[in-house]
Parts: structure tokens; C-alpha cells; sequence
């Protein structure tokens, strides 16, 4: 079962609930798919055994064949090609390796070369394998870093996909083969807007989905009043509590302690019977 958790922005939660959940799981894959910021592994701790680099192919030109007919730049909607003083120059940060403007190219004076955009660390903790993918300063896209790692994942493990924050094309490519989703929220008027907006995106994607709502407080009915709205299971509330904060900030896993595990025990049950009752 791959279950993916994600948020509508940065600092809700999402990797305090990721980090816990695959601990608390046990025999799982813990995945780290926010390449440009990946810090799971800050909680986890595992022991890397393992580094792979993820090659993307880009455009290379041949001054001696280009006859400047333009086709290959105006193909590009990426504006990664543009012709300038009679010869091609080529942006590599903004390339999508699609290859396109190389078939168009009818002189073939464009051929593939190889760039590195990032990495992959493995590693493992106990019983709990590890995935953490990062990209390189001034790359523009992650997504072949985060195919890269899920083309790694075997379909019959339980695996944690800790998502990018927000709803860009990374999170989509996270999610796109989900059991469940996840929705990491805070009880704030803002948190609720966040939510809506990861709500839909899974909706899109008719993934069976939940509610965790973070930093609880007692009487706040905002996020369960948008849930009750919408239909969506709220399966479990973590308090607005100064000792996982202290906890969290530390790097220490919340669900090594008795007080907090329990929590994550219920999450993981809640995620298997909803998924079972769809």
C-alpha cells in the first residue's frame, strides 16, 4: 500500500507525521519526494548504504548543421532554446528533456547529452528503508528525481511518500500512484484555504483520502466544519503541545514515546479502513 502525505504549504506537519507514521509502521519504505528541501531522514536517522545520481538528457548543438530554420525553438514552450546571432543557444536549467526539439531538428543538428540534476540517498533504520531524494542548486525541476525514487519502490511493500509542500507538478508526480492521501492541516482560517487547495488536487486524481489536523486546539471547529462540508474523515487530531514541539525541534521522533505513539497506531488503522471501506 503506497500512501502519500502531503500539505498545502510548508510547516504544517507533514514530515512530523510521515517520519512517525513509517516508524511507528515498522517493515515499511519511507520516501523523501521534497527534493528541493529533504530533512525525513533528520527524524529517521538511517544508515545510508547507497547513492545513485539521476541523469536527465538535454540538448547539444552542432554549429556545422544548423541551416537556422528556428524549428526546434519554436517547438520549445520552454523558452530553452533561442537563436541569437545566427546560432543556437541553449538554456540547460530550463530544458524538460523531452526530447522534442531533437526530432524536429531535420539537419539533426541537435543531439542528447547527459546532466546530473540530483541524487538518491538509500538508507535504513531497523526495520524501516529509506528513500531521499535531493536536487541540485539551480535546477528547475525535480520531478525525474522524484520518478526516479518511485520507479524504486517496490508496489507490494507499505511505503510513507513524504510530499513537496503546495500542489505543483512534484506533488502530483508524488501522489499520481497512491493508495491514500494524507492531508496534513492546521486549525487556521489559512489552514483550511491550504487544504481546500490539496483537496481538490486529489479529487482530481480520485485518491481515497483523510484529514490530520496538527496543532489541534480544544474548541477550534474550523477544519472539521470544511470536512464535514466536504465529506472527509478527520482521522486523528495531534495537540498544540510545547513538548512535541521541543521534541520535533530536537529531531527526535514523537512516536518512540508511549504518549505519542498511540496516535500514529490510530492513524494507520483509520488510513486501512477507509482505504478497505472505498
Amino acid at each position: 500500500m503506497r500512501i502519500s502525505v502531503l500539505s498545502g504549504k510548508g510547516g504544517t506537519g507533514k514530515t512530523l507525521i510521515a517520519t512517525n507514521l513509517a516508524y511507528t509502521i515498522n517493515y515499511c519504505i519511507y520516501a523523501d519526494c521534497d527534493v528541493e528541501e529533504p530533512n525525513g531522514c533528520l527524524f529517521i536517522n538511517p544508515n545510508f548504504v547507497a547513492v545513485e545520481e539521476v541523469i536527465v538528457n538535454y540538448p547539444e548543438f552542432d554549429a556545422q548543421k544548423c541551416v537556422g530554420c528556428r524549428e526546434c525553438v519554436n517547438f520549445c514552450k520552454f523558452n530553452a532554446l533561442a537563436f541569437i546571432k545566427d546560432k543556437i543557444m541553449i538554456f540547460k536549467e530550463l530544458c524538460h528533456s523531452c526530447g522534442g526539439c531533437i526530432k524536429v531538428c531535420k539537419q539533426e543538428a541537435l543531439k542528447e547529452e547527459n546532466r546530473v540534476i540530483g541524487h538518491v540517498k538509500y538508507g535504513r533504520r531497523k526495520s524501516v528503508y529509506t528513500r531521499s531524494g535531493q536536487m541540485n542548486i539551480g535546477e528547475v525541476s525535480g520531478v525525474p528525481i522524484i520518478k526516479h525514487i518511485m520507479n524504486n519502490i517496490p508496489k507490494y511493500k507499505t511505503s510513507i511518500i513524504d510530499c513537496p509542500p503546495g500542489s505543483s507538478c512534484l506533488v502530483m508526480e508524488s501522489i499520481k500512484d497512491s493508495d491514500f492521501c494524507v492531508l496534513v492541516t492546521e486549525p487556521t482560517a489559512f489552514g483550511v484555504h491550504n487544504l481546500n487547495m490539496i483537496y481538490k488536487l486529489v479529487n482530481e486524481f480520485k485518491i481515497p483520502c483523510g484529514v490530520v489536523i496538527n496543532k489541534w486546539i480544544e474548541d477550534n471547529f474550523i477544519v472539521e466544519k470544511y470536512c464535514n462540508e466536504n465529506n472527509i474523515p478527520v482521522l486523528i487530531k495531534i495537540p498544540f503541545d510545547k513538548d512535541i514541539a521541543l521534541e520535533s525541534s530536537n529531531g527526535n521522533l514523537i512516536s518512540k514515546n508511549d504518549n505519542y505513539k498511540y496516535l500514529f497506531e490510530e492513524l494507520f488503522e483509520k488510513i486501512l479502513k477507509e482505504h478497505n471501506e472505498r
